[in-house]
């Protein structure tokens, strides 16, 4: 959750090296090693669903070898779930579902409950976005695929949905930024938000 993207590459890079498993590299000047990680998790996330692209060098252990010498390799917190080949190109890789909890420390009105649900029903919402050349205005409604609100005790509600992640793409967090922006009484005193799985166009799991 809290290293970032690029922390995130260099745990990686000397899991490999941990490993003895042997990364080709990049030709030219400044080589480097050919391993990359789709769709850059914000600091602060929790996932359990992130693609890693790499390939090695010489004679390659098993897929399943692969995926132990990378575990026996890493911190606590950051483990491989599988290792398979061929993977499917990235522009194929389209929505995102995702967790967001709304925690209250005073508890939840009851009322604020409808008026989240009402918010993300209605036809246009904007939020700003940090774009390149400063902040701008972004519909969020037209990324998000499906959207449920359920209450699970008396101080949180979770957030399940799916959205756009390429072409355009919705931050999770942005659902936060839009409850804070036009419902402030029902903004929540913390947020935590975790990927889930990521899906193609035809909402089937992407690998």
């Amino acid at each position: 959750v809290w290293i970032s993207h690029l922390d995130l590459m260099r745990l990686f890079q000397r899991a490999f090296q941990r490993g003895g498993l042997r990364l080709k590299h990049s030709q030219g000047y400044n080589p480097r090693p050919l391993v990359s990680i789709a769709l850059p998790l914000s600091v602060g996330v929790e996932s359990h669903c992130e693609l890693l692209d790499f390939d090695l060098e010489g004679e390659c252990p098993s897929n399943e070898q692969i995926c132990v010498l990378l575990n026996t390799s890493l911190v606590s917190g950051v483990r491989v779930l599988a290792v398979y080949d061929d993977g499917r190109k990235l522009k194929e890789l389209t929505y995102l579902r995702c967790a967001v909890e709304l925690e209250y420390d005073c508890g939840i009105d009851p009322s604020g409950v409808e008026a989240i649900r009402h918010l993300f029903a209605v036809p246009s919402l904007e939020v700003t976005k940090k774009g390149k050349n400063g902040p701008v205005e972004q519909d969020i409604i037209p990324m998000i695929r499906c959207l449920l609100l359920t209450r699970d005790d008396d101080y949180t509600l979770r957030i399940i949905a799916m959205v756009c992640c390429q072409n355009p793409s919705l931050n999770p967090m942005q659902l936060v930024a839009a409850i804070e922006r036009y419902l402030p009484e029902c903004k929540p005193d913390h947020a935590i938000c975790r990927r889930l799985e990521i899906y193609d166009t035809n909402e089937q799991v992407f690998q």
